[in-house]
């Protein structure tokens, strides 16, 4: 996969390191020069220059990726980056990091991004999944809202406990994807059982969220 990362800061580097260890092509775009003499990312195809201009965009052919990532600690640089990714380029994927919660509403696909990530949010659910068994747990925003991946941990005493996936009524509007037990993921099927503690992870809308929220009250 070929993805941009625009922003070479401690965010940036850190997201370029993962995506080359597992085998990805990226493309690194940062306005400072003395970044690229980071050792440890030097051997990346870096173009330096502000993001937000297009002429940088297309030198970092754009037009060719399949993801761009906007990094930087500037709200405003992410969003015009995802936009112009989008609508000039047509990138199919974007990802924007919201540095100010405050600013979370704007990263929409009304400038472009497809998932907003907010460092902010991720700990606070991060929290909530660590401490709250028994609850649905919202962990990301995915296509403007419309869609959230929710986390829910099966309490002991649930009724859910040693009932088979086919057996469970789950809204039409959520979708469940994998199963978390003892540390490894199931892709889950009609015929597993459900175990106490086990971390089971949903893809919803809005509507599906809230009647997970009612199935899992029972």
């Amino acid at each position: 996969m070929k993805v941009a990362v625009v922003g070479a800061g401690s965010v940036g580097s850190s997201i370029v390191r993962e995506l080359c260890g597992h085998g990805h092509q990226v493309v690194v775009i940062d306005e400072k020069p003395d970044a690229i003499g980071r050792a440890d990312l030097r051997n990346n195809h870096w173009i330096v220059g502000d993001a937000c201009d297009p002429m940088v965009l297309r030198e970092a052919q754009l037009e060719q990726m399949d993801v761009i990532v906007a990094a930087t600690g500037d709200d405003k640089v992410n969003l015009v980056v995802s936009l112009m990714a989008r609508s000039e380029f047509g990138v199919p994927r974007t990802v924007g990091r919201v540095n100010n919660p405050k600013n979370e509403w704007m990263f929409d696909q009304a400038w472009g991004v497809d998932v907003a990530v907010s460092t902010p949010r991720l700990i606070t659910a991060l929290v909530e999944e660590a401490v709250e068994i028994g609850g649905v747990v919202r962990l990301l925003n995915l296509q403007s809202d419309r869609a959230t991946l929710n986390a829910f941990t099966v309490p002991r005493e649930h009724d859910l406990v040693a009932t088979t996936v086919g057996e469970v009524p789950w809204p039409q509007e959520a979708t469940l994807v994998a199963i978390l037990r003892d540390g490894l993921p199931i892709a889950p099927t009609d015929d597993d059982v459900i175990e106490a503690e086990d971390e089971l992870f949903f893809l919803a809308t809005g509507d599906g969220e809230g009647r997970l929220h009612r199935l899992f009250a029972r």
